[in-house]
């Protein structure tokens, strides 16, 4: 069971990471197109109801999902992180006919080079967790 709750956590830190780099890259679009965000509460409030940033809750949810099966009583067995490994993967496949996520996922990718790295870094894990 340990091995399973070693790739979950390490699965939940790299899809962290990913997050994290695609914030950082939709702030940097929203502020050249849209208006400044002067303060971190204020880019809380957009990343939460903003449409410009609901796309990136796909990949929140399958983080929270991940954590609330690492808490809970019963330890994450094989399946249950195959399981997972397999939604990162189908989420992280950008396309241009896929679903919201998948299509602004491919622009982030195709404009922001350090969304090009997180990704090959990400897809590297989830080999490694297979």
């Amino acid at each position: 069971m340990e091995d399973s709750r070693t790739r979950l956590k390490d699965l939940r830190n790299g899809l962290l990471h990913l997050h994290s780099t695609l914030l950082r890259s939709e702030r940097y679009i929203y502020e050249r197109d849209v208006e400044p965000i002067p303060t971190q509460g204020r880019f809380l409030e957009l990343v939460l109801y903003d449409p410009a940033f609901a796309w990136l809750r796909e990949l929140s949810q399958l983080v929270v999902l991940i954590d609330e099966s690492l808490e809970a009583g019963e330890p994450p067995g094989r399946m249950e992180a195959d399981r997972f490994v397999a939604q990162a993967r189908a989420l992280l496949s950008p396309t241009e006919a896929g679903a919201n996520f998948e299509t602004r996922y491919l622009a982030a990718l195709q404009r922001d080079p350090d969304v090009v790295l997180t990704h090959a870094a990400t897809l590297k894990l989830l080999r490694q967790l297979e």
